[in-house]
């Protein structure tokens, strides 16, 4: 299905060890998993306020249950929590692993994006990928100003320009 990240998502649970999450009713002001959809995957966190999880997982509504798919981190070393006896609060989130910030045009270029026309990074904005994109041939990025900084991790290389006009700080190109 489709990977849906929904806002106010939170529920709660009783669910023990290291398997799908049973989820219960949505706690006071948010709204259930149900804003996720039917088969569809999700970004998820739980805790029960010492212990906690950040994974990836799908939902499904016979059974209103979260599927663990992946731990993104956790207070387990990075491993699935094998949650005790209580309640946890399950919720929709947006992981730092995963995430890409700034200004509306700082130029940011998140996983597994295409260049597919020109790209300028504007004066004074900080502009980056996070994993690998591509650029397809043809097209030109631009850096202006002094604060602009660019690492590229492109798969398979384009055949673009890469041009600085002013100064920039790093340049950094790294064709995979």
């Amino acid at each position: 299905m489709a990977f849906v990240v929904a806002d106010r998502v939170k529920v709660t649970s009783t669910t023990t060890g290291t398997g799908a999450y049973t989820l219960g009713s949505a706690s006071t002001g948010f709204q259930d998993f149900s804003a996720i959809g039917d088969g569809n995957t999700t970004y998820y966190t739980t805790t029960d306020g010492t212990d906690w999880e950040v994974g990836i997982g799908t939902f499904t509504s016979s059974g209103t249950t979260l599927n663990r798919d992946a731990i993104l981190s956790s207070s387990n070393s990075g491993n699935a929590v094998s949650w005790g006896a209580g309640s946890k609060d399950v919720f929709v989130t947006y992981p730092s692993s995963r995430s890409a910030f700034g200004g509306a045009s700082s130029g940011i270029i998140t996983n597994s994006n295409t260049l597919s026309e020109d790209f300028t990074f504007l004066a004074n904005y900080n502009g980056f990928s996070v994993g690998p994109i591509t650029i397809e041939s043809g097209v030109d990025v631009t850096l202006l100003g002094s604060n602009s900084w660019f690492i590229l991790s492109t798969t398979p290389p384009g055949t673009g320009n890469v041009a600085t006009v002013g100064k920039a700080i790093a340049m950094s190109i790294v064709f995979g």
